[in-house]
C-alpha cells in the first residue's frame, strides 16, 4: 500500500489532484484507490480517511 496515496485521500484530494501531484494518470490513481480499499477492507474514501487518522498515517491537519 502506498502511504502517500492514503495521506492524499485523507487530506481530501481528488483523484485528479493526486494524479497531478504524483505525476500519474487518473486511471492509475483510481486503481490505487481501489487496491487500498480492497487491502484494508474499506468501502469508500471516507473510510480510508478515518483509517488513516486512526492508524496515525496522517495527523491533525
Amino acid at each position: 500500500m502506498r502511504r502517500t496515496r492514503v495521506r492524499e485521500i485523507a487530506r481530501g484530494r481528488t483523484n485528479v489532484e493526486i494524479g497531478a501531484e504524483l505525476f500519474i494518470s487518473l486511471s492509475t490513481v483510481k486503481s490505487h484507490v481501489s487496491t487500498i480499499q480492497t487491502k484494508l477492507g474499506l468501502r469508500n474514501r471516507t473510510e480510508i480517511a478515518v483509517w488513516a487518522y486512526e492508524n496515525r498515517v496522517i495527523g491533525n491537519a
